[in-house]
């Protein structure tokens, strides 16, 4: 089993977003998979509560309990857990980041998001974790050009030496209402958005290491019903 851990200490960065599509992805490409929701506003918990079709297991609990969780996924031969972290409970992200083989700074094109993964890569680095920085809500390009605040985030990424995946998550309001009704991009007709997600969910598990999974056909009719 691999843990991932979705990290944000700046509130309002859409790390939830990235954290429930990323389990969504997992699960529709066949991967068992468990989502501890450890943010006190259980946000994980209401989106994947609100799926209709079968999803990925989540399960609330805390920073103090999360060795116990991760043990129990193990025992029940979950192949990948995912750790739905609060923001700025710095000892909580740290529990998680202890535990979690790869770790997800989830980051806006903003000097406000910048400064507070400053401290994140501070405690990634200080525990010696392997991590990337997924940029999310970010403009849309023009015509291939990124917008100039995100020019001057990839700037400071690259000052920060921060590891950044080669794909950015975009501002789209299809985001937010697929999650609405507990479903990923991908199982939406929005093809960019389900593209986005396709990528960033192929970086993460080639980090991660996580062999392809063989499709139940239970899992093949969810995605075909997207």
């Amino acid at each position: 089993m691999r843990t991932l851990a979705v990290i944000a200490l700046k509130g309002g960065s859409g790390k939830t977003t990235v954290a429930t599509h990323l389990a969504l992805a997992a699960h529709l490409r066949g991967h068992d998979t468990l989502v501890a929701d450890i943010d006190p506003q259980r946000s994980s918990h209401d989106v994947l509560g609100a799926r209709e079709a079968t999803g990925p297991a989540c399960v609330t609990t805390s920073g103090r309990k999360l060795l116990s969780a991760q043990i129990a996924a193990a025992g029940l031969k979950k192949r990948l857990l995912i750790i739905d972290t609060p923001a700025g409970a710095v000892e909580d992200v740290s529990e998680a980041l202890v535990l979690a083989d790869l770790s997800i700074m989830v980051v806006r094109p903003t000097l406000l998001d910048l400064a507070g993964l400053a401290r994140t890569l501070s405690i990634v680095r200080r525990l010696g974790k392997p991590s990337i920085v997924v940029i999310n809500q970010a403009p849309v390009a023009r015509e291939s050009i990124e917008a100039p605040l995100v020019k001057r985030a990839l700037r400071a990424l690259e000052y920060m030496q921060a590891p950044v995946a080669p794909v950015i998550v975009r501002s789209r309001a299809i985001y937010q209402t697929a999650l609405e009704r507990g479903r990923s991009v991908e199982e939406t007709p929005d093809l960019t958005a389900a593209k986005e997600i396709a990528a960033l969910w192929d970086h993460v598990s080639a980090q991660l290491q996580l062999q392809p999974a063989e499709l139940e056909p239970s899992l093949a009719g969810d995605a075909a019903d997207g």
